[in-house]
């Protein structure tokens, strides 16, 4: 039982010889999620894109304005949403300029 106290926990996880402590060490985590959304975001737009073309060209064959309307709206909604996501990276990185911390690129 003297076993399982004696484990320091807090100094292994947030001690001193840990990442997690230093100063600056959750802009590395804000930079890794930032990167990571934007590369599925842009994985996303691609299929987004893709299947709003082909519903657009669908429905142009058929003369079928629904369904045409149906893929224009499916990707402007995919462009508006990678504005979205490239917008927040640009703000982390005018945010990193202000303060001063350091983000790198993963």
């Amino acid at each position: 039982m003297n076993k399982l106290t004696s484990v320091p926990i807090g100094d292994s996880f947030l001690g001193t010889g840990s990442k997690l402590a230093e100063p600056g060490s959750v802009s590395l985590y804000v930079s890794a999620i930032i990167t990571g959304a934007i590369s599925i975001a842009g994985i996303i737009l691609l299929f987004l894109l893709i299947g709003g073309g082909i519903g657009m060209i669908s429905g142009a064959g058929k003369s079928d304005p629904k369904t045409v309307e149906t893929g224009k709206k499916a990707a402007t909604s995919a462009l508006i949403g990678f504005i979205v996501v490239f917008s927040a990276y640009w703000i982390v990185k005018l945010i990193e300029q202000i303060t001063g911390l350091s983000l790198i690129s993963l």
